[in-house]
């Protein structure tokens, strides 16, 4: 296992600090094999991060380095903040606590407690990366609701009939696509055998599948290399272009597929689909009879409730709004009469003290 491929593409705000630290790692040998001999358990409980004092005086080096650039980069997005603010005076100190991968309270050297937080922070935030990609779709898809109903609000009743008729032929457009197989299925994996390996069918084999979509060549199918092999099923309910389809839907029905396939292959948890996983899971019910898979449009992002709830939040968020221009208004309009004020003030006392006419 190489301690990079744990981390690809993660999305995180510290993605290339993260990435620049973990590669300079593996260029050490001892800790190289160190982690080849650690298992995913272990890293996350930072029995590895101890490795660090034995690695190489120049891989340490630049591991210092790479915190001081890191430290700096934060710096300046805080100073940016604070100057987005009005330039109040800020606490760095305080504000870098904000960023728990890292020892702040030493800006200067790269220790073992700063791989311990970078490897847990990186740990737990990917954990919950997709919780918060799945809420935000939630959201999207309930802001997106919410302005079809307020867009219909405003026309007449032969109008809102029209839009009304208009959206219901795009929702149907949309169910109306092929049958979608289950994800990491026998059924869905030997038609990418056929359609994007130009394979025969029936000679489907668990193994040289494996190594065709290991594309990399690293040995494991990781989360990119997985979400490559939905592209088939996607294309079948989305195709760019269409108003009835939905890009940011097809992204949140990939996301659903590779979570559901991981839950099931994955069984040491590591974010990665090793070939002993999946030949095992070739074996099971799931993968040669599964049940039918539930999309999108069969399970909605959201319920009645959550909507209701959504609406009554934008609308106090709106009432607020609405109630601090109005507030800012009464300010500008004391303003101004203090300024009205403040003019026939000054110019009484320069009419007082002007010269008076022989």
């Amino acid at each position: 296992m190489e301690f990079g491929f744990l981390f690809q593409d993660t999305g995180l705000h510290y993605d290339r600090y993260l990435r620049e630290v973990i590669d300079f790692l593996e260029k050490d040998q001892h800790f190289r094999e160190k982690l080849h001999n650690t298992d995913m358990e272990d890293i996350k409980q930072g029995k590895l991060a101890k490795e660090l004092d034995f690695v190489g005086h120049h891989v340490r080096t630049k591991l210092d380095e790479l915190k001081r650039q890191e430290v700096n980069r934060l710096r300046t997005l805080i100073k940016a903040k604070q100057d987005a603010e009005g330039g109040h005076e800020m606490n760095h100190k305080v504000l870098l606590k904000q960023f728990e991968y890292m020892n702040h309270m030493n800006p200067h050297t790269f220790e073992v407690e700063d791989l311990d937080k970078l490897i847990q922070s990186a740990t737990n935030d990917l954990e919950n990366y997709d919780q918060k990609r799945h809420e935000e779709f939630k959201r999207y898809e309930m802001m997106k609701e919410h302005e079809r109903k307020e867009h219909l609000k405003n026309l007449d009743e032969e109008h809102r009939k029209d839009e009304e008729q208009h959206y219901e032929e795009l929702r149907k457009k949309h169910a109306d696509h092929p049958k979608i197989n289950h994800p990491g299925s026998q059924d869905q994996l030997k038609e990418v055998w056929k359609e994007s390996d130009g394979l025969d069918p029936n000679d489907f084999d668990p193994k040289t599948f494996f190594k065709l979509h290991d594309t990399n060549g690293d040995g494991y199918i990781d989360e990119q290399e997985l979400e490559a092999l939905f592209t088939k099923e996607l294309e079948k309910m989305y195709r760019p272009n269409l108003d009835e389809d939905d890009m940011t839907e097809m992204e949140e029905e990939r996301l659903r597929m590779r979570e559901h396939v991981m839950n099931e292959v994955d069984t040491n948890k590591d974010r990665l689909v090793s070939l002993d996983e999946f030949l095992m899971s070739t074996n099971k019910k799931e993968f040669l009879e599964p049940d039918s898979w539930e999309t999108l449009e069969q399970a909605p992002a959201y319920t009645d409730e959550e909507m209701k709830l959504f609406e009554e939040q934008l609308a106090q968020e709106e009432s607020n709004l609405n109630q601090k221009t109005s507030d800012l208004q009464k300010q500008k309009e004391e303003l101004e009469r203090q300024q009205e004020k403040l003019n026939a003030q000054k110019a009484e006392l320069q009419q007082q003290h002007l010269p008076a006419r022989s």
